[in-house]
């Protein structure tokens, strides 16, 4: 079974070209799941029915596993079975009747602009580490990046003189980003400054590189943001798409557009981009107060 598993897998990489980290997601999921059934007795994938995965789907809630972890799971499950359908391994597809755990769409933890202010100024700039993080920092807040797009960024997909970065983003999907002035400065200070100093006559064509002239990674990236927040003392917790929900939220509350919000989230389906509206109910609720004739 683990070799279906690998065949599975080589699928989604070399047709459906998902991304690397959504890969790996899926391993693991899938693995839970053969681990499940192995212990009921089923060692071929034939005899698997769909009470045998309404079970797993059960034993991941008593353990304490999210909705959206779950459903994500299932999503795994589902396209695994359709896929050995599909290539007849498999004669039926057990997940067809099955039904997704209902999901309710948390609102994402965001920052305020003080709050962002205050994570963005904390890396010393005449430091040279200081200077690429804070370009790092200014990047993340201006593009709504992944951090995983950030540490896979290329020097040449960046444009600078006009403004605009290349992202490739999931399923290898690309996308073109605005570059506000304040990260365009501060790019341009760590290309100056910074990065020749990192690679020490070497040759890189990453943007983002470590003191030892690699690609950054995208855990080093992760990890910086949580040491500079935590020395701008901000209590929120902190995490890694948090700049991400920020840069959404703030353009939202000043009056973009959801589908550019979306084009520039690389979003497939703009009703990932709507929880972003719900952030702003409290301030629509305090302007209609201000304003309404009978508030």
């Amino acid at each position: 079974m683990k070799e279906l598993i690998d065949s599975f897998l080589d699928y989604l990489s070399v047709e459906r070209a998902l991304a690397k980290n959504t890969i790996l997601a899926y391993r693991a999921d899938l693995n839970l799941y053969l681990d499940f059934i192995e212990k009921r007795g089923i060692i071929i994938l034939s005899k698997v029915t769909k009470n045998d995965i309404v079970e797993f789907m059960l034993f991941q809630k008593t353990k304490g596993v999210s909705p959206t972890s779950i459903s994500r799971r299932l999503a795994a499950i589902r396209m695994f079975h359709r896929f050995l359908a599909r290539e007849r391994v498999l004669k039926t597809d057990p997940t067809t009747l099955i039904d997704s755990p209902k999901l309710w769409k948390k609102v994402p933890d965001t920052l305020s602009l003080n709050e962002v202010e205050a994570l963005i100024s904390q890396p010393d700039v005449r430091d040279h580490q200081g200077a690429r993080d804070k370009a790092i920092l200014e990047t993340l807040y201006a593009t709504g990046m992944r951090v995983s797009e950030l540490s896979n960024l290329k020097i040449n997909n960046v444009n600078l003189d006009i403004g605009f970065l290349r992202c490739i983003g999931k399923g290898n999907k690309e996308r073109i980003i605005p570059l506000g002035k304040k990260a365009i400065h501060s790019i341009n200070r760590y290309l100056e400054f910074s990065r020749p100093h990192f690679l020490k006559q070497k040759a890189s064509e990453f943007m983002f590189i470590s003191r030892s002239g690699a690609k950054l990674s995208r855990q080093s990236i992760w990890k910086l943001i949580k040491r500079y927040a935590k020395e701008a003392k901000i209590k929120k917790l902190i995490k890694v798409h948090t700049l991400r929900h920020s840069f959404a939220t703030h353009l939202l509350e000043r009056g973009a557009d959801l589908r550019s919000v979306q084009e520039m989230l690389g979003h497939s389906n703009i009703s990932t981009t709507q929880i972003y509206t719900h952030i702003d109910k409290d301030r629509l609720k305090t302007i209609h107060k201000m304003f309404h004739p009978r508030p």
